[in-house]
């Protein structure tokens, strides 16, 4: 699956409620005590889902084996910088200031040193919710918990578009070719 690279920007992402914040809160807990595992089971299943995501990370771009992924240093290194980033989002979706920048560092790495297509930021947010649902079904099975997940993840495309485009993704994407 390989995106056209465009930045893709609707009016604004459903807005979370104080609910949703406090659901998504309390369900991230066991998650991020399992930060490793839960990082690297997304990292994996995102990878073997659209293995052209794998062209971003020279450490493991050549992997095929899942196992072989799975004790990879670099993987993990980066399953918990995944996870590390998510926690700050949760722990902070009450104050924009934080979130905003947190969105902007993330946003900007991804766009200007990594050149990573936005479409993947879409790609992973599903992944992320079908790994939680699954390994964590006792929190994340009510489909309320699901809707509100789903508006957390609709956030970050959304904010990672908008940084895209507010540091030229398209004029970038098309001077590197």
């Amino acid at each position: 699956m390989e995106g056209d690279g465009g930045v893709e920007l609707t009016l604004s992402p459903e807005t979370l409620t104080e609910d949703d914040v406090c659901v998504i809160q309390d369900t991230w807990r066991p998650v991020y005590e399992n930060r490793e595992n839960a990082g690297v089971a997304v990292l994996i299943r995102f990878f073997g889902n659209f293995p052209s995501a794998k062209k971003y990370f020279s450490q493991f771009r050549d992997m095929q084996d899942p196992e072989e992924m799975r004790q990879s240093v670099q993987l993990k290194k980066h399953a918990l910088r995944v996870m590390t980033t998510l926690n700050s989002m949760v722990e902070n979706l009450r104050d924009a200031d934080k979130l905003n920048t947190i969105f902007k560092q993330m946003g900007k790495s991804h766009a200007l040193r990594h050149k990573v297509d936005p479409v993947y930021f879409k790609i992973l947010a599903g992944v992320i919710l079908e790994v939680l649902v699954e390994a964590f079904p006792q929190s994340f099975s009510p489909a309320s918990v699901q809707g509100a997940w789903s508006k957390l993840m609709g956030v970050l495309y959304w904010q990672m578009n908008k940084v895209y485009a507010e540091v030229g993704w398209e004029s970038i994407k098309n001077s590197a070719k």
